[in-house]
């Protein structure tokens, strides 16, 4: 193909892709990748059926661990199953489908501690699989873990892996949970999610810095702190 203005020949698509089917490095490269990619498919497929198949002693016939989650079914027998299986799994995709599973409130809090040692274990900054952990733990933590929910949601270089488990305070009886659901006030990387933990607490002396943050620039800060404000009041 020629461009008209410059009379200069461009390849096509079509071109470009058979030129590259005729080169050798490309063509190694890409057979690299697909054995890379079928490895880690069967790695998954393996590893899953090996849970699969322990799910079904319990009576929990699935095809996926995410089928099972979506069932609707309250899956208390899988929960033990689950909890033992996440440290081993290697795929990440079956690690995150695992902790998705476990985010339900029939596994609080028996998989808290387990998905505190996973976060732990994330290698650095995997906002993906380190968030949905942290979304679990919201949902299964209590105050039994507390001391190792704040020791986590302090430390910044979880960056907004943390998110999570500052609302994970709203539901601690430990007043410490709103000493320092405050301090994270002045995280800018959590004070939306801080303000959430806040409103289901419902401090009264929490009222003065909340109530600074009620021209916050994010317009979502300034509706939580609006939300929080509105929870005190009740």
């Amino acid at each position: 193909m020629k461009d008209k203005k410059d009379n200069i020949s461009i390849p096509s698509a079509w071109e470009i892709v058979n030129e590259l089917r005729h080169d050798p490095v490309y063509m190694a490269k890409n057979a690299e990748r697909e054995k890379r990619r079928d490895a880690v498919a069967q790695e998954f497929a393996r590893q899953s059926d090996s849970i699969l198949s322990e799910l079904a002693t319990v009576g929990l016939v699935y095809s996926s661990i995410d089928d099972l989650r979506r069932s609707g079914v309250r899956y208390e027998k899988a929960v033990p199953v689950l909890v033992k299986s996440l440290p081993l799994v290697t795929s990440q995709a079956l690690k995150e489908s695992i902790v998705r599973a476990l985010s339900v409130p029939w596994a609080r809090p028996v998989a808290a501690l387990p998905l505190i040692a996973e976060f732990k274990s994330v290698k650095g900054l995997d906002e993906s699989l380190k968030w949905t952990i942290g979304n679990a733990l919201s949902i299964v933590a209590d105050d039994s873990v507390f001391h190792e929910i704040a020791e986590l949601v302090k430390e910044k270089r979880h960056g907004k892996s943390r998110e999570m488990l500052a609302v994970a305070l709203g539901k601690m009886k430990n007043p410490q949970a709103v000493d320092l659901a405050i301090q994270l006030l002045n995280d800018e990387m959590v004070v939306g999610h801080a303000l959430k933990a806040l409103a289901k607490l419902k401090p009264q002396r929490a009222r003065p810095y909340i109530e600074a943050l009620v021209d916050h620039p994010k317009p979502w800060v300034r509706k939580e702190a609006a939300r929080a404000l509105a929870k005190l009041e009740k």
